[in-house]
């Protein structure tokens, strides 16, 4: 059978299409948008990545700062960054990049970001407002998986979910984004035990959990759309996910290609909630912080 490759590149454009529309009307209105990047690594993946970022910053009329640590920045430094930019009015979003330097724990500074400027949901406050149906930003690789199946019209009400991996990042908050639209989700990982008994059965396969070549064409079926969050570099150079292209291929429904799937669905969306936090920041009444899925 043929596999239906669901690429990200034009719904990525469209909501790039969205953070620029929004940073214009924004721009009328006053409010410069402008997005903190604290790095602290000399990880040439990571700054590559980083420059993507300020790059499609630029073409969407959005500020970018780039605030480069180096490799030995301490936690104390950190620290002082991340309260600095969180209490500055003129910096609307921030992300911290991992990864950190040795012995610098991130879970203790994601919780310094202001969560009205959180907008890759990395707060703890974030994740726990999400859980509850109140007004957060989700992690936008979450809501990326979201938004590729919504652009695709793949039904997941009513539906089997499987997602794999329950990281902070992606797989926990899916779940929740996924249970707000009513999809029936499970969610396992390395203690689970035989991965086909969860994946088989699914509708729609999310993959996250940074192994290459987890998923192989014996955990799917020929209904089963397959999502692929995975980024993991070969020796090579080589990005790939965390699916076995070549033996899901042929097998599954749907399969979302690495690169240029999920990931630059992610990037657009970091710059459409900057956009969306700067209005919600001085145009309380006209533009308020909604669950971003």
């Amino acid at each position: 059978m043929n596999t239906t490759t669901l690429s990200g590149k034009r719904l990525a454009s469209l909501i790039q299409q969205r953070a620029q529309d929004q940073a214009r009307l924004a721009q009328h209105e006053g409010i410069h948008p402008t997005l903190a990047v604290v790095v602290a690594t000399d990880d040439e993946s990571t700054h590559w990545y980083v420059r993507s970022i300020e790059r499609a910053a630029d073409r969407a009329g959005i500020d970018c700062r780039i605030v480069d640590l180096g490799p030995d920045a301490t936690e104390q430094v950190l620290t002082s960054v991340l309260k600095d930019l969180s209490s500055e009015p003129s910096v609307h979003g921030i992300i911290l990049q991992t990864p950190l330097p040795t012995g610098v724990a991130a879970d203790s500074l994601v919780g310094l970001i202001a969560p009205e400027k959180d907008i890759d949901g990395a707060n703890p406050l974030s994740l726990g407002r999400l859980a509850v149906g109140r007004p957060a930003f989700a992690p936008a690789t979450a809501r990326a998986v979201v938004e590729l199946l919504e652009h695709f019209e793949v039904p997941v009400a009513g539906r089997n979910v499987t997602v794999v991996g329950r990281s902070a990042v992606v797989g926990k908050p899916l779940a929740l984004l996924l249970l707000e639209r009513d999809a029936t989700v499970t969610v396992c990982h390395s203690k689970s035990g035989a991965m086909e008994t969860y994946t088989r059965p699914a509708d729609v396969v999310v993959v996250a959990a940074g192994r290459t070549g987890l998923l192989t064409g014996a955990h799917v079926t020929e209904k089963t759309v397959v999502i692929d969050v995975g980024t993991n570099v070969l020796p090579d150079g080589t990005l790939v996910g965390d699916v076995d292209e070549a033996s899901v291929t042929g097998v599954a429904a749907a399969l979302t290609p690495v690169p240029g799937g999920v990931g630059s669905v992610t990037t657009a969306l970091l710059l459409l909630h900057t956009v969306e936090a700067a209005r919600a920041q001085f145009l309380p009444r006209a533009s308020k912080l909604t669950v971003m899925a």
